[in-house]
Order: structure tokens, then C-alpha cells, then sequence
């Protein structure tokens, strides 16, 4: 190497070279490719596109011209990058699924919704729309800075006058070096208001101006879900915005329903949102869609879905916003250049700087207009001097030989500028006229009213906004346009689950031994009393349905333990499992500790505050707490009733303030009185005494009373009556109660009290399993002090006895079941059905008419 070439040779630091390099290509990225400006909401490509265009005299009012015009005007003078990045983005000004207000009329086929390109270059045209004009309206009056272009052989403007603020209306989006902005657009209406609204009041709030600017308005109109994400978004700068496509269900003369989608969400590709569709139909992942076509046309979108007879059309299209592009989010970043730097703004901020930037304008051509006038003006009053002489003037032209010595002598003798000589010097004779001096002398006058109306706008800030709002006013008259997307309030910020399930009645079960599932209402038809049931569920030897229940799948499920904790999910959350299934172990749904059962589930469709839950414990003590306390319940559970030593939380039941008690116990005695004698409590507290035991008794249910009502017993040998409401007189809490049933070793002792209108059905449910379902109004009536007739007949064991009790709303239908054939019983196959009157022929299964003592308190 020679000593002139080690000369050249720099040592750098390699990690400072690297540091310094990436960080002068990140802001070049940042300043002049990625990020909009933002007093005129426009990237560098896109200025100089405009401005290109605008130099070129491709303004609306002329013909179109070929696009490869324009993009070679634009990389030849102003943006040396590729040319398809300069159509790309040329195009994507013309796209009205893409632009609010388009600043480009284009000619041809400039791509689709369904992600189709434009065609090359050559072969469409174009030129500036009539808004675009606004945008570059007074350029060529000084109201803007210029730099020189890449090789200082061009000038052209940093920004634009912007006559309306383009960064909300067009929105804007870019991915720069470590930053990126999103904005969407917006309605210039409602942008120029919320304007107008600052220009009056610089002390408005962001909540203020979001009643003016209420959210984006997309071209693809659609749906915006909620105001939440706007309003972090208009506050912060950052926000998410969840949009959803707009559509219809209608039902056809066939009794098929159809879904027709007429608007999408902003951004998203028509084309892929139909094949994505369609391949969750082929896949099964939605399954009830039978045709799916695109009859979208000139007058508007339009896809269309027939859907199967027996599918569900809500639940269906919660699907689809689930799984497809029929629901997006758009994320808000409103990140724009201010004064140079990368600046994340608020709505009011945004609004703020195009005003101020506005304010700059009007003011650099006020005093543009202001020295031309003054300019013109000086030369008036020269011709005027001239006038006032002119046979002087005349005379002293007349005698100098060339015109510089004309010049000079009128600039001695008249006191003249040298521009002031030279107009008189040009001045044509017909000037001389006296029409023509009228005229000079109202031009001037009127000058004179210019100048001191710009001096006033350039002294008065008030007279300077309120020409930006004389001039805001007229874009919005001119090109104003009603609102497109349609904000709907609502709890739509999230899909739930449940959104996504078909709403429908169930019945849950629950074994002694913790296994629950769920099966749909239908499953068992009705029976008349002592038939012999059909098998409901495998069971082991040592287990037997404990719980259940008839609900809904949208239902919350609160599950209260017998050490007085509650826990919650969802119907749907249950498994659903076949009718002869045991179930999953209930330890795998709710977190229940070692040693911990459910004694009462109680099925809420929403937590209201005018409603509380009754608690009755074995032990005879009740409380009364607002159903409210039960709406937030941590996964672990929470302590539902404060327990004394060896309590056990029996029944809880769902009161509205005004409801009677029923409380009974397993040796035949039940107390009735008001709720309202046990005060409401709290969600932790012990609660009073409800009913007072005798010794060896407790108590085996608690239940809302009507004075319509009945009251209906089941014993465990499966015995049971209907006693009417009103032989139970109402008592204050705490006594020992009435009898209700003469418990014998025939009858068993009380295992369930029911209260019963006489239209619900009654589900009976043995240890072994067995169950049967039959009418409540097939079992028979009879006095309180009575033992009441079979309601079904049990094998002679010890292990054969009645273990659960549930009441389930009458069906229409009684026989929607599967082929019963294909059910096998735990018992031979006998008579299925029994006649009442056999029953009550028999004086060893008939006691309506033993009476016994009425115990009272």
C-alpha cells in the first residue's frame, strides 16, 4: 500500500460506526419515507405525487393523462425510488375502499375490494381530484416552505396548505424503524367541526370534542363495536377499535334462513374473506352453511349464505365473527410528525396543529396578498402623480434623448421610485383617458380598503380564525358527505363463548360420588306415577344421582357446599355426556377441596340487586344475603354462610323480598313464615334460627312457598302427596313447625319438600340409578297428616331407595327422546305403566284418610 493510500485509511469503532449508520438510515426512514406529516396528513411519496401532478397541470378541471406520465414525472424530479412504489401509492389515492375522500380521479381499472391490481401504468390515467385541489390551494401564494428535491436541481414544497386536516380525514398508515403509525380515517364533516369547535374554545376537552368527532367513519362503512377503544385512542393516542361487517338475516318462503353480508370491515380483503369462509364450511369448523356466492355488483356488496333448515343463524354467524375477518380490530396509533419528530397525539393535539398550521397559512398569504397589494398600490400613486402632471411629464419624456434620462428626470422632478418610473414610462397613451383615470383611481382606493383589511387580519388573531372557519365552512358545504360506519354501543367489546352456543334447556346432573354432565331436556318423556322409569345413568355400586337440575346453557351455575362455600360456571362449561354416561369427576370443573360436597346449585340468569339468596342449614339455621355479593367468584370459591361446628349448608333458594318459607324436616315437620323475618345479612355471616329441631331430627329442604301452591313430599321408599298451601299457617321463624307427613316404616322418612303449582313434572331418581318422570298433577292430594301414595315401585333392598328429587317444566312435546327400544333398564322389563286407581284401591299403599295429632309449636 502506497503512503497516499495509507493516508486514506481511517481507524473507526466498528459497534459507533454501526450505531451511528443505523440511526441516521432509521430517521431518513422515519422523517422523509414512513411517517405523515402532521399539518397535512400526507408521507413524502404522496406530497410530491400531488404536487407533481399539480405542476404538470393534471388538475380536475383538465383532461386525464397516463399515469406513466405522472410516475416518471415524480421519480425523475422528486423521489428516486422504484416506479411501482409511486403507483402503488398513486393507486391507492384513487381506491374508494381505501381513501374517505380519494385525492386522485382515476381512469381505469384501478383494482378492486377483492384485492384485484390495478392495471400497469401505461394503460390507466389520471389526474387530481376536486378535494386534492384544496389541498393545494395558495401553494404558489408563499404559504409554504420549499427545499431543494435529491439533487437540488427542483424545488418543492415541505408541506401543503391542507386546506381541510387530511391526517383524520384519509387517516394514514406506515411501519418506520422502531415506530409505526396506524390513524384511521374520519368524517371531514365531523373533523372540521370538532375544528371549528377549538378555533372558539382552546380549552375544550377530549371528551367534548368526542361528541362532536364521535369515531372514525371507514369507507367501507361497517360496524364499529362499542365507544371504549375510540375513546382511549382519542385520549392516549393509542387504542383498539373492533369492527364488524354489517349484516342481514333474512328467512326465505322455504323457512330457510339466509345471511347476507352488505358491508365488511376497513382493510380487508373480500376475496380471502370468501375463501376463508368457505374452507370453514368444507373443514367443518362451521358446520350449516349450504351455499356461500359473491352478488356484489355496481349498487353494492353483497355475499350471500343459505344456511341449513336446522341450523341456527345467530349462533352460526358468532362463529363467523370469531373465526373470520367479519370482525376485526383495527389498532389505533396516531404517531405523525411534529416540527420533525416522531409525536404520538391525542385527538385534541391532532386537531391542534392543523389549526396552528392553518393559522401559519393564512397568515403567510395575507402577507403575500398584503405586498402584492402594496406593490400595486405604489404604482398607482405613481400613474396618479403622473396624471395630476401629465403635460410635465409629457413634456420632460418629450425632451430626453433615451429613456434612462426619462426615468431619472421623473424620479428628481416628481419625488418618483425607479418602479414607479418605469410604470409611467411604460403606460400606454389610452391610459391618458379620462375613463381610464376613473379607473386607476378606484383601483387604487379599493387597494387601499385590501391593505388595511390585511393589516387588520395580521394584528387580529380573532379576524385570522375566523377566516379559517369562513374557509373550513365552504370545504364542508362543498364536500361533506353523511357518515358511513355506524358505532354501536353495547356490551360488543369481546365475543364470549357463550356468544358462540346455541341458547337451549338442559338438565344437569350430579352424583353422590361428584360426577356431572348435562343432557338436553328432551332426553326423558313423561310417565304416569309408579311406572317403571328408564335407566338415566350408569352408576357404580356406591354412587347414585345426587343433583338435578333443569337450566339453560347461557345459565350461570352457582354450586353451594356443605361446609357453606359457593362456586360457579357456566351450563356449557358442563359436559354434555350420552343419557346412560356416568360424567366428568366434578373436581375437574370447580376447584372443591378434599372432604367437600355440593348440597344446592342454584342456576342465575343475571345478578340482579332486588333479589337474594335464602340459605337453610341442617341444623335449622337461615340467612338472607343480596343476590349481588354472588357476582364476582374467584375460581378457588367464596365463603357463601358462616357455619357453627358440624353445620352443613342443606338449600339455597333464589327470593325477591316478598316470598314465604317452607322449611322441613326429615321426621315430617315444616315451618312456614316471611323471609323478611330473617334480616338480610352479609356474605360471610352465620344467619338465625329458622326452624327449631328436635333431637336425632334435621332438615332435608327449604323452598319458596305461594299461596297457590302446593306443597309435595317425597318419602324414601318412594312415597309422596300434594298438600295445599293454605293447611300450613304461617308462623314467625324459629318455632318447631307442624307436621306435614306421617312418617312410618312403610313411607320411609322425608328425603325432599317441593313446592309445586300442579304443571311442572316430577323427576324421580333411585340410588341404583333408575329414574322416572311422570305429571305432578298425577299425584294425588291429601291432608298434611298423612303418608301418601307410591310413586314408584322399588326392589326390596336395603340399597333400593329414592335419593333425588327435582321438579322440570312441562314440555309440549312428551315423547322427544330417542328410540326407548334401544335403552336398557336396571330391572326386568315389566309393565311400564300403572293404573291410579289400583294404587289407591290398595289400603296398605292408601293412607289419605289415617290422621294423626297436629303438632304445633
Amino acid at each position: 500500500m502506497s503512503e497516499n493510500e495509507r493516508s486514506n485509511v481511517k481507524d473507526i469503532n466498528i459497534s459507533t460506526e454501526m450505531r451511528t449508520s443505523f440511526l441516521d438510515y432509521a430517521m431518513s426512514v422515519i422523517v422523509s419515507r414512513a411517517l405523515p406529516d402532521v399539518r397535512d396528513g400526507l408521507k413524502p411519496v404522496h406530497r410530491r405525487i400531488l404536487y407533481a401532478m399539480n405542476d404538470l397541470g393534471m388538475t380536475s378541471d383538465k383532461p386525464f393523462k397516463k399515469s406513466a406520465r405522472i410516475v416518471g414525472e415524480v421519480i425523475g424530479k422528486y423521489h428516486p425510488h422504484g416506479d411501482s412504489a409511486v403507483y402503488e401509492t398513486m393507486v391507492r389515492m384513487a381506491q374508494p375502499f381505501n381513501y374517505r375522500h380519494m385525492l386522485v380521479d382515476g381512469h381505469g381499472n384501478f383494482g378492486s375490494v377483492d384485492g384485484d391490481q390495478a392495471a400497469a401504468m401505461r394503460y390507466t390515467e389520471a389526474r387530481l381530484s376536486k378535494i386534492s385541489m384544496e389541498l393545494l390551494r395558495d401553494l404558489n401564494k408563499d404559504t409554504v416552505d420549499y427545499q431543494e428535491n435529491y439533487d437540488g436541481s427542483e424545488k418543492e414544497p415541505v408541506v401543503m396548505p391542507a386546506r381541510f386536516p387530511n391526517l383524520l380525514v384519509n387517516g394514514s398508515s406506515g411501519i418506520a424503524v422502531g415506530m409505526a403509525t396506524n390513524i384511521p380515517p374520519h368524517n371531514l364533516g365531523e373533523v372540521i367541526d370538532g375544528v371549528l369547535a377549538l378555533s372558539k374554545d382552546p380549552e375544550i376537552t377530549i371528551s367534548e370534542l368526542t361528541e362532536i368527532i364521535p369515531g372514525p367513519d371507514f369507507p367501507t362503512a361497517a360496524l364499529i363495536l362499542g365507544r371504549s377503544g375510540i375513546r382511549k385512542a382519542y385520549e392516549t393516542g393509542k387504542g383498539s377499535i373492533l369492527q364488524r361487517a354489517r349484516v342481514e338475516i333474512e328467512e326465505k318462503a322455504n323457512g330457510k334462513q339466509v345471511i347476507l353480508v352488505k358491508e365488511i370491515p376497513y382493510q380487508v380483503n373480500k376475496a380471502r374473506l370468501i375463501e376463508k369462509i368457505a374452507e370453514l364450511a368444507r373443514d367443518k369448523k362451521i358446520d350449516g352453511i349450504t351455499d356461500l356466492r359473491d352478488e356484489s355488483d355496481r349498487n353494492g356488496m353483497r355475499i350471500v349464505m343459505e344456511i341449513r333448515k336446522d341450523a341456527n343463524a345467530s349462533v352460526l354467524l358468532n362463529n363467523l365473527y370469531k373465526h373470520t375477518a367479519m370482525q376485526t380490530t383495527f389498532g389505533v396509533n396516531l404517531l405523525a410528525l411534529v416540527d420533525g419528530q416522531p409525536k404520538v397525539l391525542n385527538l385534541k393535539e391532532c386537531l391542534y396543529h392543523y389549526l396552528e398550521h392553518q393559522k401559519v397559512v393564512i397568515r403567510r398569504r395575507t402577507e403575500y396578498e398584503l405586498r402584492k397589494a402594496e406593490a400595486r398600490a405604489h404604482i398607482l400613486e405613481g400613474l396618479r402623480i403622473a396624471l395630476d402632471n401629465l403635460d410635465a411629464v409629457i413634456a420632460l419624456i418629450r425632451a430626453s434623448q433615451t429613456t434612462d434620462i426619462a426615468r431619472n428626470g421623473l424620479m428628481e422632478q416628481f419625488s418618483l421610485s425607479d418602479k414607479q418610473a418605469q410604470a409611467i414610462l411604460d403606460m400606454r397613451l389610452q391610459r391618458l383617458t379620462g375613463l381610464e383615470r376613473e379607473k386607476i383611481e378606484e383601483e387604487y382606493q379599493a387597494l387601499m380598503a385590501q391593505i388595511a383589511e390585511y393589516k387588520e387580519i395580521l394584528a387580529n388573531e380573532e379576524k385570522l380564525l375566523e377566516i379559517i372557519r369562513e374557509e373550513l365552512i365552504e370545504i364542508k358545504d362543498r364536500f361533506s358527505n353523511p357518515r358511513r360506519t355506524e358505532i354501536i354501543m353495547g356490551g360488543f367489546e369481546h365475543l364470549e363463548d357463550e356468544d358462540l352456543i346455541p341458547q337451549e334447556n338442559i338438565i344437569v346432573t350430579l352424583t353422590h360420588n361428584g360426577y356431572i354432565k348435562r343432557l338436553p331436556v328432551s332426553t326423558y318423556r313423561s310417565q304416569k306415577r309408579g311406572g317403571r322409569g328408564i335407566q338415566g345413568m350408569g352408576t357404580n355400586e356406591d354412587d347414585f344421582v345426587g343433583h338435578l337440575l333443569t337450566t339453560s346453557t347461557h345459565d350461570t351455575l352457582l354450586f353451594f357446599t356443605n361446609k357453606g362455600k359457593v362456586y360457579r360456571a357456566k351450563g356449557y362449561e358442563i359436559p354434555e355426556y350420552g343419557r346412560t354416561a356416568k360424567g366428568l369427576p366434578l373436581i375437574n370443573l370447580i376447584e372443591i377441596e378434599k372432604g367437600e360436597w355440593v348440597n344446592a346449585i342454584i342456576p342465575v340468569k343475571e345478578f340482579v340487586d332486588d333479589w337474594s339468596l335464602f340459605f337453610t342449614t341442617k341444623h335449622g339455621i337461615s340467612k338472607r344475603s343480596p343476590l349481588s355479593s354472588f357476582a364476582h367468584i374467584r375460581n378457588n370459591g367464596l365463603i357463601a354462610v358462616g357455619l357453627r361446628e358440624d353445620d352443613e349448608l342443606i338449600s339455597v333458594r333464589l327470593t325477591n323480598g316478598d316470598k314465604h318459607i317452607a322449611i322441613g324436616t326429615k321426621d315430617g315437620m315444616m315451618i312456614r313464615f316471611h323471609e323478611t323475618d330473617v334480616r338480610s345479612m352479609g356474605r360471610t355471616a352465620a344467619g338465625v334460627k329458622g326452624i327449631s329441631l328436635r333431637e336425632g331430627d334435621e332438615v332435608i329442604g327449604m323452598e319458596i312457598l305461594e299461596e297457590s301452591e302446593e306443597v309435595l313430599i317425597v318419602t324414601k321408599h318412594g312415597y309422596g302427596k300434594r298438600t295445599p298451601a293454605e293447611e300450613y299457617r304461617i308462623q314467625t321463624r324459629g318455632g318447631v313447625g307442624i307436621k306435614t307427613c306421617n312418617v312410618t316404616e312403610k313411607n320411609g322418612e322425608l328425603i325432599a319438600l317441593k313446592t309445586v303449582s300442579g304443571e311442572e313434572d316430577l323427576m324421580l331418581i333411585t340410588a341404583a340409578g333408575v329414574l322416572i318422570r311422570m305429571a305432578v298433577e298425577d299425584i294425588s292430594k291429601t291432608g298434611r297428616n298423612t303418608q301418601g301414595v307410591k310413586l314408584i315401585r322399588l326392589e326390596a333392598s336395603e340399597n333400593e331407595y329414592v335419593s333425588t328429587v327435582a321438579m322440570i317444566e312441562r314440555e309440549e312435546e312428551k315423547d322427544l327422546i330417542e328410540d326407548i327400544s334401544e335403552v336398557e333398564t336396571v330391572l326386568p322389563v315389566e309393565s311400564t305403566e300403572t293404573d291410579s286407581t289400583e294404587l289407591d284401591s290398595n289400603p296398605e299403599d292408601n293412607d289419605t284418610n289415617q290422621s294423626m295429632d297436629e303438632e304445633e309449636e
